[in-house]
């Protein structure tokens, strides 16, 4: 077994790396850009050598500053986890060259799966079925066009090289192809290097159902069941769920020996996923080969709750050249596992990514049935240069009656405990997703987001008076903590001077707090009392008192019901975390807020940190609401800035290349009623 292995990724993989390593008595050798110099798989690595800048090409991409800190550090091999260079056979291959055990499948392994168009030519001679649709080498625009044409539309349109989500657009109807696959074709050079593209027919509904598999040095091969991936969003995995509900024995037993089959045509070895679309409805048992992932998924936790096995030992142990722990007869599977991906995104904002650092980070604590696999840790930061991917959530059940719907219910006790401050989260998303009518009910597909929207995206509610008085009085007991504090350091600590209980000659004074959210506005009146305080809110008195701790967590008493929620100052900003729901109220200074300046007319802003990669629009151009006018590339994604009314583009104030901040102005912007179809 090896003593040292370097670790050639970052976040929440290589975390989860360094944690089987740990156990198993390897010691571990972190990579970092700049960007990451403070993350916190550096901090958990036994040590950690820096391989360049922040972004990924000069970095985790950068396959000869890899290769040169494994041997600076006398690694014996290399764990690419998932995504960056795991499925690069240039990097297999110069692990091998180089005396470094690249802990995955061959070079030529990758090579027959890493192209997805390579990968179909394979399968199809194999006997595999197939996505009807085009893989070839031919990629004039005109050409594919013309294929997606026989093919029929919606079109899938794939990076050939991509994986992860990336580099993939839907083409509904002819007029939408060509600009599809521009956009396809740069995100997938961005992101992998390589512009190819294929073509497949978008199957809606289906559910998305992937194969792990495991092969050793040996000649031996297993599968160890399924998962369910058909819950996503921008077509990536959002939440996942091991086993796939609805599989007879029958069918799981013929998908598990034809992803077999698959790795045994390329002399697999490692851990790998075989990923398979089903038509929805379908009663044949029809399924369809879309790709091999010659890597380590990020959902391989709900296998491993479900069969009780550590992927990452037995990647370990077959990279080492030992054999496959079990056989097939010994798999067994057990209970039900569900994985949510929680992410530094907005969801109320189509999912744009968010940065910034991560003031307040709360999650349940792990037991047999609840794990949490992190990437970061309160006060890190999340960049714009690498996926928005705070941590995932696992949770496991195995009652022999429904441990799906156990399952369910445990999930949602676990997110109601994640609490995030300092970045846009989909947490709460999460939560209104697991409780879905269709999630509940087992019927997915990969439209099941855009068919359950209105649940997902309800119109925004008020909060609960609840909300609205644990800010108020969590305020009221900071202010006393504070002057407490203020009066321990003072020279005379008794002094009156320093009390904040209100007394006036004149009479009881009353505080007063002003507080927002969204479109509502409350004021609190306060004056002390002898529990604590009384607070006047809707016109109605309410006796009050609570103790709130250095963590932020307030045990409340409002008139003798009893709650307690977590409330996170942040500048003016309070965060208040009720059963499961975050709130953002501002507490606000009627002196400022009175002078507050709406944003700039006639401009557009940036919504999120980025780099400029197209201008769509000309200036003085008369464009229609809605019209393209750039493109903002950010965390491996390409977001398309519209017009937000007719009107004329005057001038850009960024070029291609630049990078921009969020809420920066990015153009000046004249709305007109001018008929915008008429040239200017």
């Amino acid at each position: 077994m090896f003593k040292k292995i370097l670790i050639a990724n970052r976040g929440e993989i290589a975390c989860r790396i360094i944690k089987t390593a740990r156990r198993m008595g390897i010691r571990t050798v972190a990579v970092y850009s700049t960007a990451d110099a403070q993350a916190r798989h550096v901090r958990m690595a036994d040590e950690a050598l820096w391989i360049g800048e922040a972004a990924p090409a000069g970095s985790y991409l950068a396959i000869d500053n890899i290769v040169e800190a494994a041997k600076a550090s006398g690694a014996q091999a290399i764990h690419p986890g998932y995504g960056f260079l795991s499925e690069n056979a240039a990097f297999a291959q110069a692990c091998t060259q180089n005396g470094l055990v690249f802990i995955g499948p061959p070079a030529s392994a990758i090579r027959a799966m890493g192209s997805k168009s390579a990968a179909k030519q394979l399968m199809e001679k194999a006997g595999v079925p197939l996505t009807p649709g085009y893989h070839g080498d031919d990629q004039t625009p005109d050409f594919l066009r013309r294929q997606a044409k026989k093919i029929g539309y919606p079109v899938l349109i794939k990076a050939a090289a991509g994986g992860g989500g990336k580099g993939m657009r839907v083409a509904a109807a002819d007029a939408e192809f060509l600009d599809a696959l521009a956009s396809c074709q740069r995100e997938a050079s961005a992101s992998f290097g390589d512009a190819q593209v294929l073509l497949e027919k978008y199957l809606q509904p289906a559910r998305h159902i992937e194969v792990q598999i495991f092969g050793d040095s040996h000649g031996n091969y297993v599968y160890l069941y399924e998962r369910d991936c058909s819950v996503q969003r921008r077509h990536q995995k959002v939440l996942e769920e091991a086993p796939a509900p609805g599989l007879t024995p029958e069918r799981r037993a013929t998908m598990g020996k034809a992803a077999v089959s698959a790795a045994q045509a390329v002399g697999y070895v490692g851990a790998g996923t075989v990923e398979f679309i089903v038509p929805g409805g379908s009663s044949d048992g029809a399924f369809y080969f879309m790709e091999m992932n010659t890597r380590l998924q990020v959902e391989h936790p709900v296998t491993e709750m479900i069969t009780g096995l550590d992927l990452v030992e037995w990647q370990l142990k077959v990279g080492a050249g030992e054999t496959l722990p079990l056989t097939q007869e010994q798999i067994m599977v057990r209970g039900h596992a569900l994985e949510a991906r929680i992410y530094a995104e907005d969801p109320d904002k189509g999912f744009l990514p968010s940065t910034g650092r991560v003031i307040h980070f709360a999650h349940p604590t792990e037991t047999p049935f609840v794990r949490m696999d992190a990437g970061v840790a309160a006060g890190d930061e999340i960049t714009p240069y690498y996926d928005p991917m705070i941590a995932k959530l696992i949770v496991w059940d195995d009652s022999e009656s429904a441990p799906r719907a156990h399952a369910c219910a445990r999930m949602l006790q676990a997110l109601a405990e994640v609490e995030i401050v300092g970045v846009a989260n989909n947490v709460d998303f999460l939560s209104r997703l697991v409780a879905c009518p269709s999630f509940v009910e087992a019927d997915l597909d990969t439209g099941l987001i855009e068919r359950e929207h209105c649940f997902l995206f309800p119109e925004p509610a008020g909060p609960p008076p609840e909300v609205w008085l644990s800010a108020a009085l969590a305020e009221l007991l900071r202010i006393q903590k504070d002057a407490a504090k203020s009066a321990a350091k003072s020279k005379d600590p008794h002094s009156p001077w320093h009390a904040r209980d209100g007394w006036r000659v004149t009479g009881q004074a009353r505080q007063t707090l002003h507080l927002h959210c969204g479109d509502a506005e409350k004021t609190v009146f306060a004056a002390a009392s002898s529990r604590g305080f009384m607070l006047e809110f809707n016109g109605q008195r309410i006796d009050a008192a609570g103790q709130l701790d250095n963590a932020g967590v307030l045990h409340a008493d409002f008139g003798g019901r009893r709650c307690t929620v977590t409330v996170i100052p942040v500048a003016e900003k309070r965060h208040v975390f009720m059963h499961g729901t975050a709130h953002v109220i501002t507490l606000l200074d009627p002196l400022s807020h009175a002078g507050q300046q709406a944003v700039a007319e006639g401009s557009v802003m940036a919504p999120m940190p980025g780099k400029i990669i197209a201008l769509l629009a000309t200036a003085g151009e008369k464009v229609a609401q809605g019209t393209p006018l750039l493109i903002l590339e950010a965390m491996k994604m390409e977001h398309t800035v519209t017009a937000p009314t007719a009107g004329i583009v005057r001038d850009f104030h960024f070029a291609v290349g630049d990078p921009v901040a969020e809420g920066v102005v990015l153009m000046s912007f004249e709305e007109s009623d001018l008929d915008a179809s008429v040239p200017g």
